[in-house]
């Protein structure tokens, strides 16, 4: 997959929470684009610079920290989770009032999550259905994702929310069942499993890049792979290819003794993802359409 640059203006980026993800972005495009990241460190701002683009230091929950991205890029992705309480995004308001002193954004890519949806009871469904979230962490997701398409009706620019399901590699740092399989961690029994959905962050990063040169105007789109596997399926699968035990299975009464709060939201929630925009509209080709594809890489 190419993507077209004018023969004499390098487009300008700004990324915005440059974590792995935003990593490989910067690989993607660091030969033909100008790239800006936000750094909250002086340790993270060097690992930038050595990846190929110029770090800025601020902080998303200062607001005096970002007057210089306003005017700095055309583009920006828009990779920087929530803070960890409440029902609102107060880091996303923050950068958008920074971005909107000086105009000029065209474009703008959102990293938001399946989890805007809530329990589904494994439906497959497009971007049209309605969210419905039961968690305040997804909650928070919902009004980011409100905040960017009044941005972009304001301000005229392009915004596309990628909804985003578990996010896998295996040289990213907790991003492969192989950790969670030598803790010998539990799934549910077939009979109260629940539906996942995933995309491999490779896959990921060619989708923010996508979305950032073809993104239609304040449009949602699944950044998901081709599975549907219920959850526990997925880890013997991971199991198989790494020739480790597959995970006991146990009883939802169990779980609820045995694991935290956050392991069993997700294993409260069913649902598969139609992603026909992230191939029709954004054009991409997926590497790895299928996990068993993606554990194997």
């Amino acid at each position: 997959m190419s993507f077209p640059t004018a023969r004499f203006h390098r487009p300008r980026l700004l990324i915005v929470g440059c974590g792995d993800v935003g990593m490989r972005v910067v690989k993607l495009l660091r030969p033909h684009w100008r790239l800006f990241a936000l750094a909250t460190s002086a340790e993270r701002a060097a690992a930038i610079r050595a990846a190929g683009a110029q770090p800025l230091i601020g902080n998303l929950d200062v607001p005096a920290t970002l007057a210089r991205l306003a005017g700095l890029a055309e583009r920006v992705l828009h990779l920087a989770p929530p803070p960890n309480h409440g029902t609102r995004d107060a880091r996303t308001a923050n950068l958008l009032n920074a971005l909107a002193r000086k105009g000029g954004v065209q474009r703008l890519v959102y990293a938001s999550t399946s989890g805007v949806y809530g329990d589904c009871g494994g439906a497959r469904f497009d971007e049209t259905r309605a969210v419905n979230p039961a968690t305040d962490r997804a909650r928070r997701r919902v009004d980011a994702e409100a905040q960017l398409r009044w941005f972009g009706r304001a301000s005229g620019a392009r915004v596309t929310i990628l909804r985003i399901p578990g996010i896998y590699a295996g040289d990213r740092e907790g991003g492969h069942p192989r950790e969670r399989l030598a803790r010998g961690a539990p799934v549910l029994q077939p009979s109260e499993d629940v539906y996942t959905n995933h995309i491999h962050a490779d896959d990921l990063a060619r989708a923010c890049v996508a979305a950032l040169v073809r993104g239609r105007p304040q449009r949602v789109v699944h950044a998901s792979d081709d599975s549907e596997l219920r959850m526990g399926d997925y880890f013997d699968l991971a199991a198989d290819l790494c020739g480790l035990p597959r995970p006991p299975r146990i009883t939802r009464d169990e779980a609820r003794a045995q694991l935290s709060a956050m392991q069993l939201s997700f294993m409260g929630e069913s649902r598969r993802l139609c992603n026909r925009r992230l191939k029709t509209e954004l054009k991409l080709r997926l590497r790895h359409p299928t996990v068993h594809s993606g554990l194997l890489a």
